[in-house]
């Protein structure tokens, strides 16, 4: 997809999804959505093999009460 059509298509979503859309916020979505699909496109260069497995899902500590040292 070229900006133009990034752009058109993050405008139709927002509308779609009734979310006020001005043209420079359209603009920084469609620059921050075009940042994230070439981050995906290298990720799925990455050779895994059958044997590699997914991480564990991540759970923070809980956030100590306040005096607490961690």
């Amino acid at each position: 997809m070229n900006t133009q059509e990034v752009q058109a298509y993050v405008r139709v979503a927002a509308q779609l999804l009734d979310i006020p859309m001005a043209p420079d916020r359209c603009d920084r979505v469609a620059d921050h959505l075009g940042r994230t699909v070439q981050m995906a496109r290298l990720l799925e260069e990455v050779l895994l093999h059958e044997h590699v497995e997914l991480a564990e899902l991540f759970v923070p500590a809980p956030f100590p009460a306040e005096g607490e040292l961690p």
